[in-house]
């Protein structure tokens, strides 16, 4: 007998709490090959239906929305999708409805959809029972793809990061925060996506990789950590400026320059509904 997989939702609205215009400028973008990548993978052809969950300001919908007739994009979060719509505008993306709800309450009022997105948001979900609606409103020929970056600076070997974990670590503490308005602490994605889906009723997954090169300056991280779910700008106060001097202090101490290159790898987890 299976062992019946269960995980809770973890969604807190005060995850990314004043990040919205922050999170569009400073994370990383998506590269255009990891769009190709998807583009060949499902055959994208301008048609069809994407649904994109846990969009945040546009990241997936906005470069991708041109191989589709139509984009759904939902976010439970208004300030997230505020910016998406601003984003959206000045690229004169049109075609994109942003809706404001969480991705357990999507449901076959939304349609029948080719492809579904979601990129660094699949752990935030309660995903057995996003699964199990999205096989619902996914085409036969359908699947998903959770698209994320490689760049988690508390795993990193690079000695950059490293010095910039310590600084975050030296006045927020020793423990990833996580939520309730940096009261909460990061706890690890338990089971893998891999064995949650693989006990779902979609029939096959795989990975894919897009290696690509991304070159930070101080600012640009600075701006990059208080988009964080560990470090938002509002969990320093009054000691923002001194965080920010500290941590531009030791940055051009690890490399003068003040350029900072890392080799990033973007992982497209594919799933098939057949």
């Amino acid at each position: 007998m299976v062992q019946a997989l269960k995980t809770l939702p973890n969604y807190d609205p005060t995850l990314f709490e004043g990040a919205a215009e922050g999170y569009a400028q400073y994370r990383t973008k998506y590269p255009p090959e990891l769009f190709a990548k998807l583009t060949e993978i499902f055959k994208l052809n301008g048609q069809g239906r994407l649904l994109d969950l846990g969009c945040g300001p546009g990241l997936i919908a906005i470069p991708l929305r041109t191989q589709f007739t139509e984009v759904i994009a939902i976010d439970p979060s208004s300030e997230m999708l505020q910016e998406a719509q601003r984003q959206a505008a000045s690229e004169g993306a049109n075609n994109i409805t942003w809706i404001e709800k969480g991705a357990e309450l999507i449901d076959s009022s939304l349609g029948i959809f080719n492809l579904v997105t979601i990129g660094r948001a699949f752990h935030w979900m309660e995903r057995e029972l996003v699964l199990e609606k999205l096989y619902e409103l996914l085409a036969d020929d359908g699947g998903i793809a959770l698209i994320n970056t490689n760049e988690n600076p508390w795993s990193s070997n690079l000695p950059w990061k490293q010095a910039a974990i310590s600084v975050v670590k030296k006045w927020l503490g020793e423990e990833r925060r996580t939520g309730q308005r940096g009261q909460g602490v990061r706890k690890p994605v338990d089971p893998p996506h891999e064995v949650v889906i693989a006990n779902s009723a979609f029939a096959r997954q795989e990975v894919f990789e897009v290696p690509f090169q991304k070159t930070w300056t101080v600012s640009s991280y600075l701006g990059y950590l208080y988009t964080t779910a560990f470090a938002l700008k509002i969990f320093f106060g009054d000691n923002a400026p001194a965080f920010e001097a500290d941590l531009q202090e030791t940055l051009l101490a690890v490399e003068p320059s003040g350029e900072f290159t890392e080799e990033i790898t973007a992982n497209i987890h594919v799933v098939w509904k057949h």
